[in-house]
């Protein structure tokens, strides 16, 4: 069986998890605490060398690590990726940009301030940066969301799944979405989506390892 190592209070995590179950793929639940260097043990670390969680085992003993290109591998030949090559590529361009301007700020100051304000980290002298930073990828995703009800083309994809993830939670870093119809909008739509389930959910399909 697929085997998904996982923290459950992560996005990351949650993309993965969200796909999956979405997909229908039944998976192994292993759980790892991040705050307790569960990922950070020889025995991770000789699997998935970034010592990071979401990282998945296929059935073939196949290994693969980060959020995003473990969701573009599940999601090929599905509804959740495209046939078409242009918007295959912009769904790579919403990936990308959740992960270099958006995850950085958003899941960041929500791990700081929500999942680990006890442990020692020294991007809290960069908080109101980040704050900063974080408002302004919400201001490109209410752009672009403003005349459109997905990120890519006319169908719920893993470019929505992938910022979502930490959008939908950006309250609990203390962002505030009231100002963002669109973003609010489009969220709801995410969440009305078939077999959809809350991020710190396990799925029926997983078993726990």
């Amino acid at each position: 069986m697929l085997k998904l190592y996982d923290y459950l209070p992560s996005g990351n995590g949650y993309k993965v998890r969200l796909l999956l179950t979405q997909l229908g793929i039944s998976f192994q639940l292993i759980e790892r605490d991040i705050l307790k260097g569960e990922t950070r043990t020889p025995e991770f670390l000789a699997k998935f060398p970034n010592g990071r969680i979401p990282a998945v085992e296929l059935d073939d003993g196949k290994l693969l690590f980060e959020s995003n290109a473990i969701i573009s591998y599940f999601s090929e030949n599905t509804n959740y990726s495209s046939k078409d090559a242009f918007e295959r590529a912009l769904i790579l361009q919403w990936l990308f940009f959740e992960q270099y301007s958006h995850e950085p700020y958003i899941a960041s100051v929500r791990y700081l301030v929500h999942v680990g304000p006890e442990v020692p980290d020294p991007r809290r002298a960069m908080l109101d940066t980040m704050i900063r930073r974080g408002y302004d990828a919400l201001e490109v995703m209410e752009k672009h969301l403003a005349p459109r009800e997905w990120f890519v083309g006319n169908n719920y994809s893993i470019a929505d799944i992938a910022l979502y993830a930490y959008t939908h939670v950006a309250d609990e870093g203390g962002f505030d979405l009231r100002k963002y119809p669109a973003i609010r909008g489009w969220l709801a739509r995410v969440k009305a989506q078939p077999r959809h389930i809350a991020i710190t959910e396990r799925p029926n399909s997983a078993a726990k390892a």
